[in-house]
């Protein structure tokens, strides 16, 4: 129901800022309006959808006559007061209307600028926003030409908890969840960034931002970011947050695109991926429900999981014959348990990718929905992470985010792809149904921190320069990435993809410059790592680490 209620909400909130009313095109012979039981009759034989409920439930309505400013009209199922229902001015003056050879009349002022008398259209009561009570009053609602679809899973087990496939089923039963094949843009780039992870780079890897010219058999191809803009060397996470193309292909072209579409395949976003750059930035094509399940490995720490709508199925006497979930708990079989002692749950599942990684990522994504393309839309109670997506001339809008125990994705698009508009991306459209779904889930399941797996240690760097900080470093500039003990990072080298740069490309993002960089004793270093020999001895090492600037083989011989 909570997802059902916040994609209505979200594409019923995009359609009305279009300004567009598109009649439904039924209507009623004027000859039936007059006699109350023709008109019910008559309204009731119609194929209309009416499992609707969106603010309250939406009746089937006509116009019985139009006023000099309201139309009187009759609903499905209501009875008429002594007064009769109205649509008033003031509720049309949102539009104009479509006619039906594309054109458009002027903006309503009156009712019969936008109803025409006998025609048939949707009406829901009002409510009072802050009591939640209904006023009496009717107003005017159409079904959204955009579609979309959400889901939602246990991160854990692959439990279906939500699956939406459209505005309405009654109005369309295609499933657009499952069914749609659409191209996932930008929400695709944290598996091109989980390759390069698992592949050696480290969070405090530089990427280059900046022009690109790729010759193709179609011809010559120049990518560019969303705002058109070019920021010079940045560390990886910006890639993230920012949702940077000219870097991602970069890191793509670094990695090999076998390595990335091996990863895709892994996950199951793809069956078979194409080894082309602008795969990396989401031109092939998957689904809702393939590409939220993927989202679910980075959030359970890298274990495979398949989604299931059945849990479980019971012979006639009670047996279990199928589990879904195959995980074993070692004292589940206990009729006792001490006090303060959770069951063990053996998690036998296929790795995907390695825990540390899927940490290391899902700290990115974190920031993403703090600081990047969703931090105006997604603000809950417990830590999210998450990805918006956005493709070309922006046809389909995506985002998709996990808490601690939950993943959910959110998609709108049409379903003949058009432009949703200028300017418009997942997080405008996608991260509002996301946060209102996510309310309601939280309540129920709750959510904790993105707890980080053994085997790592927390490094401050700046998050514009990628520069490594004291420990002591604060402010907003400063942020915490996990690396792997034993891996000493190196910092300061630059990756570019084999792609020349031009020389005056800005280093830092001009917007960003105003963030501030606290520390309290500079010359204050971090303290030593005390690391372990071969002859199980212990102590701190004697040579300084690495700062930024140091020149290093970086491992490679």
């Amino acid at each position: 129901v909570a997802a059902a209620q916040a994609l209505r909400r979200g594409l019923e909130h995009y359609d009305r800022n279009q300004g567009i009313w598109r009649p439904t095109g039924l209507s009623l012979s004027e000859a039936v309006l007059d006699d109350e039981t023709a008109w019910r009759a008559a309204l009731k034989a119609l194929d209309l959808s009416r499992d609707i409920d969106l603010d309250g439930k939406w009746y089937p309505a006509v116009v019985l006559s139009l006023g000099r400013n309201d139309a009187r009209i009759g609903i499905e199922g209501i009875p008429d007061d002594a007064n009769g229902h109205f649509i008033t001015s003031e509720d049309v003056q949102w539009a104009s209307r479509q006619n039906a050879n594309g054109s458009f009349g002027p903006q309503a002022r009156v009712a019969r600028d936008l109803l025409r008398k006998g025609e048939v259209f949707y009406v829901r009561e009002v409510k009072d926003p802050e009591t939640g009570v209904y006023m009496g009053d009717w107003t005017a609602r159409q079904i959204p030409e955009v579609e979309g679809a959400f889901t939602a899973m246990d991160v854990n087990t692959g439990r279906v908890l939500a699956l939406q496939g459209g505005f309405s089923f009654q109005h369309s039963v295609f499933n657009r969840a499952t069914q749609a094949q659409r191209q996932p843009g930008s929400a695709f780039k944290p598996f091109v960034y989980a390759a390069a992870l698992d592949s050696g780079y480290s969070p405090a890897a530089i990427l280059v931002d900046a022009p690109i010219s790729i010759e193709t058999p179609q011809g010559l191809w120049e990518p560019e970011n969303y705002s058109e803009r070019f920021f010079g060397p940045q560390p990886m996470r910006t890639g993230i947050e920012r949702s940077r193309n000219l870097m991602t292909i970069r890191l793509a072209q670094e990695i090999g695109m076998d390595t990335v579409a091996g990863y895709a395949e892994r996950f199951g976003v793809y069956d078979r991926m194409q080894r082309v750059l602008a795969a990396s930035l989401g031109a092939n094509e998957t689904d809702l429900y393939r590409l939220t399940a993927s989202y679910a490995m980075f959030a359970n720490g890298g274990e495979r999981i398949e989604p299931t709508l059945i849990d479980r199925v019971q012979d006639r006497f009670g047996r279990t014959i199928y589990r879904h979930d195959q995980r074993i708990c070692i004292d589940c079989a206990q009729t006792k348990l001490a006090k303060g002692i959770l069951p063990v749950i053996f998690s036998n599942r296929e790795r995907v990718m390695d825990p540390i990684t899927a940490y290391q990522l899902t700290l990115m994504m974190e920031g993403v929905v703090e600081r990047g393309t969703a931090r105006r839309t997604v603000n809950l109670a417990v830590p999210i992470a998450g990805k918006t997506g956005t493709t070309n001339e922006a046809r389909d809008a995506w985002f998709i985010g996990f808490s601690s125990n939950i993943v959910a994705g959110c998609f709108i698009g049409y379903d003949q792809p058009k432009s949703l508009g200028e300017k418009i991306g997942g997080g405008a459209l996608c991260g509002p149904v996301f946060n209102e779904f996510m309310q309601v889930a939280t309540q129920k399941y709750g959510g904790g921190r993105f707890v980080e797996p053994p085997g790592g240690q927390f490094i401050k760097i700046d998050r514009y320069t990628g520069e490594r900080l004291p420990e002591n470093a604060t402010g907003d500039r400063v942020v915490s990435e996990y690396f792997r003990l034993g891996d000493q990072p190196v910092f300061g080298v630059t990756f570019d993809g084999g792609f020349a740069m031009a020389a005056d490309l800005p280093i830092v993002d001009p917007e960003e410059e105003t963030d501030e960089l606290t520390i309290a004793d500079e010359n204050t270093a971090p303290p030593p790592q005390e690391l372990s020999t071969s002859s199980q001895q212990t102590g701190a090492p004697t040579t300084p680490q690495a700062t930024f600037g140091t020149l290093s083989s970086g491992g490679l011989y």
